[in-house]
């Protein structure tokens, strides 16, 4: 199992770096004072014109589309070759965008290459693939456990040459986006069929009559503009038969070939906010006096910074080795590693940027340091793209099948 980066994987490792290290990073705080004061009127939310420099840049130094595989479409990178890019990625939190690698756009264009029809691609995905236009994926629900997919109530019903929407979706993140035009809707299409072959997915444009954002919902007090999270009613929608994706009864199948690449992608995000985490507190360790000593020499704080150092570091051989099998063996031969990031990656991040913030004291919980948003985005993805509790539930039921077949011989 080689965890080496590629020739082609380091020569953008450094050019990434290089770029987020002359524009992105020191200027943080200016993007965020362009977007204005956090809010939850999503209609009065405006695009960034930094951001709009830095994806004219990135696209100029061909810094872009990073993510996806198909050289037709992107760079050519394999998993393991992107996986240490969206670390880099990860140091800050809105930089993905810059290179036109920022979820949910990401898996919307993984599945547009991999499903979508000519018409779909030519309409949706190119303006995608050109950053001209941004989207987001409808699945989870406000009235059902939506951990289980099966449970989905959200209805695309075929009738003639169209299909008819109905239902309500939440945490639609990205809808809130003033370039937001085009969703992706899964819902039920026929609820006697197989379990796994009753829902569709659907292209939806949000200036579809009967489509309404209703509010957008805070993370810890946060409305993440200009992005946001948004529930959204969907009322006698109807679009062309042609919008549903690879076929009626086909969202599972393609759901699952969408969410493994994207698990990879915020995990190594994570990392990336990790290993910041981990800096802020090692500065503040070592430059703040208290007691007549740096902090670093208090109670157990080398022990903390330690184990930051080694959890980082399991996390990221981890989520390595899952997109190693990803690679190799596909997205069913590493179902276990893709689940066990799932859950590794946010649990270690919100450990390390918790002790940051304990040592900054009540800096650490203002907006004077990154660590408090960087706490509620590690916070959130515990639950993304399912919560933990499911997670260790797909990974005890492939351990024990290994002992129920040497039990049954």
């Amino acid at each position: 199992m080689d965890f080496s980066h590629s020739p082609k994987a380091q020569e953008m490792m450094a050019r990434v770096k290089a770029f987020m290290d002359k524009h992105i990073i020191p200027n943080e705080r200016a993007y965020y004072e362009q977007l204005g004061p956090d809010h939850g009127d999503w209609a009065k939310w405006k695009v960034s014109p930094l951001m709009e420099e830095w994806k004219a840049m990135a696209k100029a130094e061909g810094l872009w589309n990073l993510f996806l595989p198909d050289e037709e479409y992107g760079a050519g990178l394999s998993n393991r070759d992107y996986a240490p890019l969206a670390e880099i990625m990860g140091y800050t939190p809105f930089a993905s965008e810059a290179f036109n690698c920022s979820a949910p756009d990401t898996g919307n264009m993984e599945v547009l290459v991999k499903y979508g029809s000519p018409e779909q691609k030519k309409k949706w995905l190119e303006p995608l693939l050109e950053g001209t236009i941004r989207s987001v994926f409808f699945m989870t629900e406000p009235g059902v456990a939506s951990s289980d997919a099966t449970n989905m109530e959200a209805t695309c019903v075929v009738e003639g040459n169209e299909v008819v929407i109905n239902g309500r979706k939440w945490w639609s993140s990205n809808v809130g986006h003033p370039n937001c035009k085009i969703g992706i809707f899964m819902g039920v299409t026929d609820p006697n069929a197989h379990r796994h072959a009753r829902h569709s997915m659907v292209l939806v444009p949000l200036d579809t009559p009967g489509v309404k954002i209703e509010r957008m919902l805070p993370v810890f007090g946060r409305y993440d503009m200009p992005e946001g999270h948004g529930e959204v009613s969907f009322t006698n929608v109807r679009v062309p038969i042609s919008n549903i994706i690879a076929g009626p009864g086909r969202g599972f199948e393609i759901a699952q070939g969408r969410l493994g690449p994207g698990r990879i992608h915020h995990c190594m995000r994570l990392i990336g906010v990790a290993e910041r985490a981990l800096k802020h507190l090692c500065e503040r360790a070592t430059s703040r006096v208290a007691f007549g000593k740096p902090l670093a020499n208090l109670g157990g704080n080398r022990d903390i910074i330690a184990n930051s150092r080694l959890d980082i570091d399991c996390a990221r051989l981890l989520t390595m080795k899952a997109a190693y099998l990803m690679d190799t063996v596909g997205v069913f031969g590493a179902l276990t590693e893709i689940s066990a990031i799932k859950v590794v990656a946010p649990n270690v991040a919100l450990k390390v940027i918790d002790a940051a913030i304990q040592i900054h004291g009540g800096g650490g919980v203002s907006d004077d340091f990154p660590l408090a948003a960087l706490y509620g985005y590690a916070r959130t993805l515990r639950l993304a793209d399912g919560p933990d509790e499911v997670h260790r539930g797909m990974i005890a039921k492939y351990e024990l099948k290994k002992y129920e077949a040497k039990t049954h011989k």
